[in-house]
């Protein structure tokens, strides 16, 4: 596995999939790269107060900036977008697809700043762009398994190579339910509770099963048996049977897997020959759920055997 501690996006990704015009924008700005998930509007700066200014952050310009601008008169409005452009920010975008001043252009041309624009209104551009971010820019680590929706929960099946991960996997896409990854699994932590997993955009949609070579899911099975991405609510880990070894029969023992440090619920599934792996990892999301939603059934029993040896006693 992998763990990658510094990440970013570029621009030109960025641009692409939130649909942003390009007002100002070279080829050379594709290799941008955003750092920070964080984002600022410029109230203070346009007023002169640098201090404590994130310079790496997208700045996004609102009704309230451009009202703001327009009051001024035109030396005053070209000093403050002037300073403000100087300072080396990675590139500002324009809400509620407002016209900019010439003095916008102007600056931006002057520092090679990219200046775009989107016809959002600022509140809910702002919001779409820091839970695209938060997602790009988190925390990753690469995962050898498989991970599929059963369900409505995300399952992450690891286990050591040759195991039947990737056959279970497809049982369980014949079954009705959906492929996210196969063999690779990018698991981010997007916030302190959650982790979402997807697989590398090469390996997209395919699995590779061992005799037959690498499939298409996608093709196979129709665009309902695939998804892009999933919160990872369960870690499913597959061993070959071990006779010596004693493996939980009643589930009253709460197991998990830490990822990124977060504590996944999770469960041991020995593999033997007559097993129906598909049929076990279904039950086990379906429980999985059901315990989420406050009832936990192995609980209720040991309860109702606890109440029975009571009374007989």
């Amino acid at each position: 596995m992998a763990f990658e501690t510094s990440r970013c996006v570029k621009l030109s990704k960025i641009v692409e999939e939130l649909s942003l015009e390009k007002l100002y924008y070279l080829d050379e700005h594709d290799e941008v790269r955003i750092e920070t998930s964080d984002i600022n509007r410029p109230g203070l700066q346009l007023v002169g107060f640098f201090e404590y200014f994130g310079t790496d952050r997208i700045q996004i310009f609102g009704k309230v900036e451009m009202t703001y601008l327009a009051q001024l008169d035109d030396e005053k409005r070209y000093i403050s977008i002037r300073n403000f452009f100087s300072t080396g920010i990675p590139c500002v975008v324009l809400a509620r697809g407002m016209e900019p001043f010439a003095e916008m252009m102007e600056c931006a041309r002057e520092f090679n700043v990219p200046f775009l624009r989107t016809n959002e209104d600022t509140s809910r551009f702002s919001s779409n762009l820091i839970a695209y971010l938060n997602v790009e820019l988190a925390p990753m680590e690469t995962l050898h398994g498989e991970l599929v929706e059963v369900y409505g929960e995300g399952v992450l099946i690891l286990g050591e190579s040759g195991v039947g991960k990737s056959e279970t996997a497809l049982e369980l896409v014949k079954r009705g339910h959906r492929l996210v990854a196969d063999d690779l699994v990018e698991v981010r932590r997007v916030s302190s509770k959650t982790l979402v997993g997807s697989a590398p955009e090469i390996i997209r949609h395919f699995i590779e099963i061992r005799g037959i070579g690498i499939l298409d899911v996608k093709y196979l099975y129709g665009v309902g048996s695939v998804k892009v991405t999933e919160s990872i609510a369960l870690v499913v880990n597959m061993e070959l049977w071990d006779p010596k070894k004693q493996y939980e029969r009643l589930g009253t023992e709460e197991l998990t897997t830490e990822i990124l440090g977060i504590k996944v619920p999770s469960l041991t599934i020995p593999v033997k020959p007559g097993r129906n792996l598909a049929i076990i990892i279904e039950v086990a999301a379906m429980n999985n759920r059901q315990k989420k939603m406050g009832y936990n059934a192995a609980q209720a029993f040991t309860q109702k055997l606890t109440g029975d040896m009571r009374k007989n006693f």
